[in-house]
């Protein structure tokens, strides 16, 4: 008898033991990292840090101010709701993978900073991307990739088993009032005066398609009201875009990159809202439709992957953590149009003075959200395709050298990589 076949069998899982210790390693790694440096008193994740966690926030009057834009781009609270709600899916996974307080506590400080970003602003529904020194400053405009993940990373923790009743209750009220405000406004982002409303969930690209028919499910599920359930079956079959497809079949085609050559930083908001679909839906027919989206927005994504290697973790180029030399270029703004257009021109400034800041975006953001949507899957033997690829990326970076938050990916498709398996 041959033992041969048998050997093979050993080395392989032996093989792929190890590999998942080491990116396991690294994933607690990078949770270590996101924790000492990028969680803020008040459990929301800041865009950018020192080494030793130190970052100067907008004042109050720079907020109010807009500067260095009224967007907040480029400056540390950029992000807020958007990294905190996709941040949420790690934060529940981990918590049910260890049973640990500690991990529970986590996820529910997550949960605040959320509702906080909620309660910060005199108009009804607004988001903010994050607050100032005293915890309530922010500046004037949300936007769509803000609010989904706002949306997605509530509707998490309301349905993990964490929350209590209480907080489920604070939960509804928020997103019900947030969401029927969207509503009033043609499916449109509140913001704040002079802006009035800013982003959409309205279009028939797919990351508009997902982020509108998960907001209507949700809404149901929350409410019990039908309305919303006639509401989300009518809008599956409304046809439109380049392709005149169905909403229903853009969501079963999945992520597409469209503005640019490729976004998945921004486009995995999307596929987790597909994500959530697919869990929330009943009807069969209708649910293996999401799950070929999902395996779709999956295999696109998993060509970015391989952009890990060109991240060098001993790369000395120059972060400016002092993002007010943007300041320089600042004026006034009035509208969307005017704070884009500034926000544009400063970036190129900024990366003159802080190349690194395009080399973590473009290797480790990009790859690290790629590895994610794979993880999102519904379909196992995605996961088992790209098993080796996805531990590369995980195992691949010094996460106490990077500047950026946006490496959080990693350890959410670790998490979802490890609960999959």
């Amino acid at each position: 008898m041959s033992y041969r076949p048998y050997l093979i069998v050993v080395a392989t899982l032996m093989l792929s033991q190890t590999w998942a210790e080491e990116a396991g390693k690294a994933a607690e790694n990078a949770h270590g990292e996101m924790w000492r440096r990028f969680i803020d008193e008040y459990g929301i994740m800041i865009d950018f840090a020192d080494m030793e966690g130190k970052v100067s926030l907008p004042t109050p009057e720079e907020c109010k101010q807009g500067k260095p834009n009224a967007l907040g781009w480029w400056a540390p609270i950029e992000n807020g709701a958007m990294f905190n709600g996709l941040y949420m899916d790690g934060a529940i996974l981990r918590w049910k993978r260890t049973g640990a307080k500690e991990d529970a506590d986590k996820a529910r400080k997550l949960m605040e900073g959320l509702l906080l970003l909620n309660s910060i602003s005199e108009v009804k529904g607004f988001v903010g991307r994050g607050v100032s020194t005293d915890g309530k400053s922010h500046y004037a405009m949300g936007s769509n990739d803000q609010t989904l993940p706002w949306f997605v990373g509530l509707w998490r923790y309301w349905e993990s088993g964490l929350a209590t009743e209480a907080e489920k209750k604070r939960i509804e009220k928020h997103v019900v009032e947030t969401a029927r405000e969207i509503v009033r406004l043609g499916w449109a982002m509140p913001a704040e005066e002079p802006f009035g409303k800013r982003g959409s969930f309205e279009g028939y690209h797919f990351d508009e398609v997902a982020r509108k028919l998960f907001t209507m499910k949700l809404m149901h599920l929350m409410t019990g009201e039908e309305s919303w359930q006639t509401m989300y079956v009518q809008e599956l079959e409304k046809r439109g875009g380049p392709e005149n497809h169905t909403k229903r079949e853009a969501c079963a085609g999945g992520m597409k990159f469209w503005y640019s050559k490729r976004h998945n930083w921004t486009s995995c908001t999307a596929v987790s809202a597909l994500r959530g679909l697919w869990e929330m839906e009943k009807d069969a027919a209708l649910k293996a439709d999401y799950a070929r989206g999902l395996t779709a927005s999956a295999q696109l994504a998993a060509e970015s992957l391989s952009l890990c290697k060109e991240w060098d973790n001993a790369d000395s180029s120059h972060f400016e953590m002092d993002w007010r030399v943007m300041n320089v270029e600042w004026v006034p703004q009035q509208t969307e149009k005017d704070a884009q257009e500034l926000a544009m021109r400063q970036i190129k400034t900024f990366l003159k003075v802080a190349p690194r800041r395009g080399k973590e975006t473009a290797f480790v953001r990009e790859p690290t959200s790629a590895g994610w949507i794979v993880t999102l899957a519904a379909d196992k033997s995605v996961l088992k395709a790209h098993e080796a690829d996805l531990k590369q990326l995980i195992g691949h970076y010094d996460y106490g050298r990077l500047y950026y938050s946006q490496f959080f990916w990693a350890e959410m498709a670790w998490e979802r990589w490890n609960a999959g398996e």
